[in-house]
């Protein structure tokens, strides 16, 4: 598969998405985008995509995206994290998790996210951080 226009790899690792390299990440002004190629390491034992690899990633897409919000970027910590599962996905599909939403405060801050297999959504998430 051929990883789509404006990704290149994700350069910030984490101990829990290590085993799901390679991550790629599109940077906007408005967002950290973050995508990969759906693959084994990613399933559960029925060759779907598991729930908490999509959890795990719109997480760390929405708190990247609340960091960039502040002059200078913070450290967000998760308080609270809502996930909809709105469709499957299996192996060989792009996903892509894509933060639409932040409210920005000065202990608080609020993001939604929408990730999409192959262009189609399969879940959103929303999530408050302590800033």
């Amino acid at each position: 598969m051929t990883i789509p226009a404006g990704f290149a790899p994700h350069t910030r690792s984490s101990p829990v998405t290590a085993p799901w390299e390679p991550i790629y990440a599109a940077v906007t002004d408005a967002a950290f985008i973050l995508g990969l190629v759906i693959a084994e390491q990613h399933c559960n034992s029925r060759g779907l995509l598991h729930g908490g690899v999509i959890a795990a990633l719109a997480d760390n897409a929405m708190g990247l995206s609340v960091a960039r919000r502040y002059d200078p970027p913070v450290a967000p910590i998760t308080v609270n994290l809502s996930i909809d599962y709105l469709g499957l996905a299996k192996i060989g599909q792009w996903l892509d998790v894509t933060t639409q939403f932040i409210k920005t405060g000065k202990t608080l801050a609020f993001a939604g996210c929408l990730v999409h297999a192959d262009g189609k959504p399969i879940a959103r998430g929303n999530a408050t951080f302590s800033v």
